[in-house]
């Protein structure tokens, strides 16, 4: 992220609402790579396409005024943060509108829950045990959102949170294992 982009999200979260029409088009890509990233753990049929889901999320973004952007990296990092409640906000309003619907179910590669059966995940529980885990640990909570949720690598996780990329990896090992454990069936009676 260039000096310039820096500026320009300084200055919207100083409350510059005309730096918001110049900061959409210079971010808008890199929004729509997280975006995909979010939505790829998303079932097929998803109602909330990237486009709206950028949309929401920068309209969010451009509301921070409490926060210090610290380069591309942590940018990113409170766009997948956004992205990930603006997807929790979608799937409690669809199971709202249902009244007795089902719930809104997102699948994981293997390589985010590798301990979990294929089959799809509740959007609302998993932010329950997100909820939980952060609670327990923040530190695992946040790796974990931003190697899943945001598509930060390990490298890139590290800077956000300035730890060594060792802390990120044994962080993401935790919180991918205690999150299958979780989510894990529970096992027949005796």
């Amino acid at each position: 992220m260039s000096q310039e982009t820096t500026n320009l999200i300084l200055s919207v979260s100083q409350g510059n609402r005309d730096a918001v029409d110049a900061l959409l088009p210079v971010v808008y890509d890199e929004l729509r790579a997280i975006a995909a990233n979010a939505l790829k753990h998303e079932r097929s049929d998803h109602t909330l396409q990237p486009t709206a889901l950028v949309n929401e999320a920068f309209l969010r973004l451009a509301d921070q005024t409490q926060v210090n952007w610290q380069g591309r990296a942590h940018f990113c990092a409170i766009a997948a943060k956004m992205m990930r409640r603006v997807l929790v906000d979608h799937a409690r309003r669809k199971l709202a509108s249902k009244r007795q619907g089902h719930a809104v179910h997102v699948t994981f590669a293997d390589t985010m829950l590798p301990a979990v059966s294929a089959d799809p995940v509740d959007v609302i529980a998993l932010d329950d045990l997100m909820e939980r885990l952060a609670e327990l640990n923040p530190r695992h909570a946040r790796v974990f959102e931003l190697r899943c949720f945001g598509g930060l690598g390990v490298k890139e996780t590290s800077q956000v949170m300035n730890v060594s990329q060792a802390t990120v990896k044994q962080d993401w090992r935790f919180a991918r294992a205690w999150l299958a454990s979780q989510l894990a069936p529970e096992p027949d009676g005796p």
